[in-house]
């Protein structure tokens, strides 16, 4: 088995071998020529990656006590597609000096006024980058002051609520109240008009057996 990962290891070998050398003849090149190029080292490495895999498969087969080692190497060769494909994609917008000159429609010597025309681009474009961060800065803080102003609506929104509530609760209360002290009022008219009655009632009685002192003193001669 590790045979076959020595083996895997030879064609991984030669295959970046080869993609090193094409990534460097990219930006030498122009038009149909560079894509060509371009596609071909896209697929050489893609043949890598699945190289990777199979040397990974073969890695898992490996006894425990034997695996750290190879495993090691698969790190490194991870490592190098990393660089690989880095280096590819720097490539693919790069340019030689021949090709930049020919694009440029130069001899080769640069003149002051192309250097001063590169300059000025780029303090452009380094002032527009300033620009974009401070515009992203204060996008980002009203952002912050937006997420503070909701957080701050959304407290004051159940503060709100939390009152209503009680006042629904105290209005409940109060009307329990209203309708006991009603029932009470009820109450004691009631009783007094049931009082009052009862006093009638005994004066009627106690005038009815109220002697006659006239007709005590004439029942009493006539005997």
């Amino acid at each position: 088995m590790s045979n076959d990962f020595e083996g895997y290891e030879q064609d991984f070998a030669v295959l970046t071998a080869e993609i090193t050398g094409r990534i460097g003849k990219v930006p030498k090149l122009l038009g149909d020529e560079k894509k060509q190029m371009v596609a071909n080292v896209e697929k050489q490495l893609e043949e890598a990656r699945e190289l990777l895999e199979q040397m990974e498969l073969e890695v898992r087969e490996i006894p425990a006590q034997s695996r750290g080692m190879y495993s090691s190497r698969m790190r490194s060769y991870k490592q190098e597609i990393g660089k690989l494909e880095a280096d590819f994609k720097r490539s693919r917008i790069a340019y030689s000096d021949e090709v930049r000159n020919e694009l440029l429609g130069d001899d080769g010597n640069s003149s002051e006024n192309q250097r001063a025309h590169l300059l000025d681009n780029t303090e452009r474009l380094e002032r527009s980058s300033r620009r974009l961060e401070a515009g992203y800065q204060i996008a980002v803080e009203t952002e912050q002051i937006g997420q503070e102003m909701l957080e701050n609506l959304s407290q004051d929104r159940e503060k709100i609520q939390r009152s209503r509530e009680r006042l629904r609760e105290t209005d409940a209360n109060l009307g329990k109240s209203s309708r006991i002290l009603t029932g009470m009022l009820r109450s004691s008219k009631r009783h007094r008009r049931e009082g009052l009655k009862i006093w009638l009632a005994a004066m009627g009685f106690g005038l009815l057996f109220v002697p006659n002192k006239k007709q005590t003193g004439w029942q009493y001669s006539s005997v």
